[in-house]
């Protein structure tokens, strides 16, 4: 899951990065409103967690903007203003969701994860293949009853070849979805961490390799 946070409270914004990357979400973060703008235009978030109150370009004006393109991302607006008009004149702007600070981040990630179930095509909360069971919220994964000790990105990349139902998945596209911005796009990260997840869900193999192409879940059986 790719999430982009626009906050200009550097301190806040911190903690945003480092809890939702600890639930596996790869997160970018930007300043002000001109940059949030700059950022949507050349990836694609599935998440905007949005600061109502940035400086450059405003909060509202980036939902506006967002709401108008018809942008997949969905977008979580956040602000010190929590009366019912303030949350009913964020979701009048186009904001998928509102939520007022402080909140509780257990409730921060839910209202992520629920947003972005609905920013791709509906698949279903616990992802099931043959013997394996992958579910997101707990981040847990088991396969014929063994328990899989997966890292964030091995278990975020084995959700989205899980999420496609077998349909193939470029490196490119597990670079931009499972990674940040700081991803190096020529290293051969994708590859290492593919092998590594591949040699923990054992045998008969899972995940099929479509050389010059992708990678995606076998559908057929052994």
């Amino acid at each position: 899951m790719r999430v982009l946070i626009a906050e200009d409270h550097t301190e806040l914004a911190e903690i945003l990065i480092e809890g939702l990357r600890r639930e596996g979400m790869a997160v970018d973060v930007v300043p002000d409103g001109d940059a949030a703008l700059e950022a949507l235009s050349v990836t694609g978030y599935d998440v905007l967690v949005l600061d109502r109150g940035l400086p450059v370009v405003h909060g509202d004006e980036v939902c506006r903007r967002l709401a108008a393109a018809g942008a997949r991302t969905r977008v979580l607006m956040l602000t010190a203003a929590g009366r019912i008009e303030d949350r009913v004149g964020g979701l009048a702007l186009g904001a998928d969701d509102y939520l007022a600070k402080p909140f509780a981040f257990a409730e921060l990630v839910a209202r992520i994860r629920a947003l972005a179930r609905r920013a791709a095509p509906a698949v279903p909360p616990v992802l099931r293949h043959r013997d394996l069971v992958l579910d997101p919220a707990r981040r847990y994964a088991e396969r014929d009853g063994r328990l899989l000790s997966l890292t964030t990105k091995e278990f975020a990349v084995l959700e989205i070849l899980l999420s496609a139902g077998g349909v193939l998945v470029s490196s490119e596209d597990l670079l931009e979805r499972a990674w940040d911005a700081n991803a190096d796009p020529f290293t051969n990260t994708v590859r290492v961490t593919m092998a590594r997840l591949r040699r923990k869900l054992g045998t008969p193999p899972l995940i099929e390799t479509v050389t010059g192409a992708g990678y995606r879940i076998v559908d057929r059986q052994p």
